[in-house]
């Protein structure tokens, strides 16, 4: 989508004052507040409630990349319909991919759900894995750690600072994991069906199984055929739980689950999705709470 430029052109490179950090989604903008402190600004992007594959660029954007420091992307192609124009037209070559302003968060983990082949036919795939890994809380670390060692990178006199606060924020995040992990335990090996597969790495950081999706295809509605294959599936083999996320149709997940009478539940995706999600640490204590109760 074109945008017209609406600001006026401002030279990029550090100034005085907080470091400059967009981050394209909800789930960075708190870690990197978190791990930046007073060090740095940040102006996230999309909203947490949204379609992460689906957000509208606005002019404001632009604006705030124009003037960015550091570029936090989440990666595997989990932006690629919307942030490439928006770098184009925000000519900063401080953000540019390569650039130390530039941080793609895929890159400091091991993605899953890799295809084979990418074709239209197998629906909406991404060809470099599953991009929603931030929802394996043991990724949440290797995230904060690449945050830190960038926002150092960029701002030396300031890096004993991020360091410090990665050491309290990684404490933290370990006692929560040991809390997540003692609630989910008893779940193992469970079966569970998804209506888009956006929490596949949750699942499988806590060993459920996934039973089948509601959609017949990635980004494919549900059509009466394969829900009535799903159902029939179901019979044979149930399934604990039906997980809907906050942004597609919930039709199809609430009329499988009158069928099954199988609970469903509605879980976010990144901080924000729901009002009860607000950071980091609490998404993850919906998530688990949510599917564990």
């Amino acid at each position: 989508m074109a945008l017209a430029l609406c600001a006026v052109m401002v030279p990029s490179g550090l100034t005085a004052g907080p470091l400059r950090v967009v981050a394209a989604y909800p789930y960075i903008g708190d870690l990197v507040e978190r791990l930046g402190g007073s060090d740095v600004k940040v102006f996230t992007l999309a909203r947490g409630d949204y379609n992460p594959h689906v957000i509208i660029p606005r002019p404001s954007f632009i604006a705030r990349l124009r003037e960015a420091d550091l570029l936090i992307i989440n990666g595997a192609q989990l932006e690629i319909g919307w942030m490439p124009p928006l770098l184009r037209q925000a000519s900063n070559p401080a953000i540019q991919t390569g650039e130390p302003g530039f941080l793609d968060l895929s890159r400091s983990v091991t993605l899953i759900d890799i295809p084979t082949s990418v074709s239209r036919e197998h629906g909406d795939v991404h060809p470099e894995g599953n991009p929603h890994f931030y929802l394996d809380p043991g990724n949440v670390l290797p995230l904060a750690r690449a945050i830190t060692e960038r926002l150092a990178q960029i701002d030396a006199p300031n890096a004993s600072a991020y360091k410090k606060r990665f050491a309290e924020f990684s404490a933290s995040w370990e006692a929560r994991l040991a809390g997540w992990g003692e609630k989910m335990a008893p779940l193992r090996g469970q079966r569970v069906v998804e209506y888009h597969r956006v929490f596949d790495c949750f699942l499988r950081s806590y060993g459920l199984q996934i039973a089948g999706t509601v959609e017949p295809l990635p980004g494919i509605p549900p059509t009466s055929r394969h829900l009535d294959q799903l159902e029939s599936a179901l019979h044979a083999a149930p399934a604990r739980l039906i997980l809907q996320d906050v942004y597609n149709p919930d039709d199809a997940s609430r009329l499988l689950s009158e069928k099954l009478r199988m609970k469903w539940v509605v879980l976010p995706h990144d901080v924000g999705a729901v009002k009860e999600a607000d950071s980091i640490f609490t998404l993850f204590d919906v998530l688990v709470r949510r599917v564990s109760e």
